[in-house]
């Protein structure tokens, strides 16, 4: 009983985080090279690798639609990364706003999580204003043509964050698609999710 209240309050508060009075921002049909610092301390730069594309995947520490995810990232990185489409987990939240989003609670975060992929901190939120994404967890496709990232996926993972048996797979669907050289036949869905607050300058 007390598990079925807490996920409804959950998904009450979601709500009203996705659905305020804020603008939703726009994103780009392309993106261009960037840079971001890891949980490592390694500077990742996607100029510098050899990847044909990317899952890009705004996620962040406290919000629960986002933990519902760790293993359904795993799993998408374990297998695409292998026919070169590895995955980014890019964390733009306002570590002043939230202090379990600073990158000493992500690195704490990724290890008691066991995260396989790369998480990464956009401390001064400019990758989320490239991608213009809005939720966490929000996903994104982008694939390498002609010295640009092409954005070929922008939505939600999947359909049901709680129950992964009965979801529809949105990202791996896509993936499948254009790695047999196919258009993507549902290039968007409707993320779902906290919502990333830009700080205020």
């Amino acid at each position: 009983m007390m598990k079925r209240f807490f996920w409804a309050y959950s998904i009450l508060a979601l709500v009203l985080l996705s659905f305020s009075n804020d603008k939703l921002r726009e994103s780009p049909s392309y993106i261009q090279d960037f840079s971001l610092k890891g949980i490592d301390n390694k500077i990742f730069n996607t100029k510098s690798n050899k990847a044909i594309g990317y899952i890009v995947v705004f996620t962040c520490n406290h919000c629960p639609f986002a933990k519902l995810y760790t293993k359904r990232l795993n799993e998408l990185n374990h297998i695409y990364s292998k026919q070169g489409v590895p995955l980014l987990a890019i964390n733009s939240m306002d570590s002043i706003l939230y202090e379990e989003e600073t990158f000493a609670f992500m690195q704490d975060r990724a290890k008691k999580e066991g995260y396989q992929f790369l998480y990464l901190q956009d401390a001064s939120q400019s990758v989320v204003k490239l991608f213009g994404a809005n939720h966490t967890p929000q996903a994104f496709i982008i694939w390498r043509e002609n010295n640009k990232w092409l954005i070929k996926y922008n939505g939600a993972i999947d359909d049901n964050g709680q129950h992964p048996e009965n979801a529809i797979p949105y990202v791996a669907q896509a993936l499948r698609q254009l790695l047999a050289g196919k258009p993507v036949l549902q290039s968007k869905t409707e993320s779902f999710g906290c919502r990333i607050m830009l700080r205020k300058l």
